[in-house]
């Protein structure tokens, strides 16, 4: 039932999405379209509620319920940033505003990263947050071992984004149109 519902959350995300920006671009209502894309949050809460009851009916803790719980992470970490990209993106398409970019090379593109990387953080914390409140509604160490596990999953994302977000500091991405241009030709013929 809980894989069920992160599908259905899913699904309903890009739904309440699709259907908030076409109704603030397409229909020219930016409040209601609003309005719609702020229900989004309510997707998680439906999802934590169902959760809640799940384990409080007595079901045996599994990877169904850290799934809830890192879904609902990813979303509170990554959700706005998500919104704000695709709004931005419609907005050009609709509305002739500017392309919404990110940086590409050198330290913009490791700041972009590290912020990036930050969602991923908070993330984690929140599914950790849930899945030891979880541990503790449960209050039995011999059935917590998949929500455990679930936390492990968490951080070694956290630390496998981490580092790739890293990377584009220590090792920055060069501007090929910068490199071209600060380059002199070298002629090579005849003497």
């Amino acid at each position: 039932m809980i894989v069920t519902l992160v599908i259905v959350c899913e699904v309903g995300f890009w739904v309440l999405l699709a259907a908030g920006l076409s109704v603030r671009y397409l229909l020219r209502k930016p409040r209601l379209g609003m309005a719609l894309l702020l229900c989004e949050p309510l997707l998680e809460v439906v999802l934590l509620l169902a959760t809640a009851i799940d384990l409080k009916n007595g079901a045996e803790p599994s990877w169904t319920h850290g799934l809830a719980a890192l879904y609902i992470g990813y979303t509170v970490g990554h959700g706005h940033r998500t919104v704000t990209w695709l709004d931005g993106h419609a907005a050009h398409r609709f509305d002739g505003a500017p392309l919404p970019r990110r940086p590409k090379y050198g330290r913009g593109r490791a700041i972009h990263e590290g912020k990036v990387w930050l969602g991923t953080l908070v993330g984690g914390a929140v599914a950790t947050g849930l899945l030891q409140l979880a541990i503790w509604y449960v209050d039995d160490p011999s059935r917590a071992g998949a929500l455990e596990n679930s936390m492990t999953l968490a951080w070694k994302a956290v630390a496998i984004h981490g580092a790739i977000a890293l990377t584009y500091a220590i090792w920055p991405k060069k501007d090929p149109g910068a490199e071209a241009a600060g380059r002199t030709p070298v002629k090579v013929g005849r003497r």
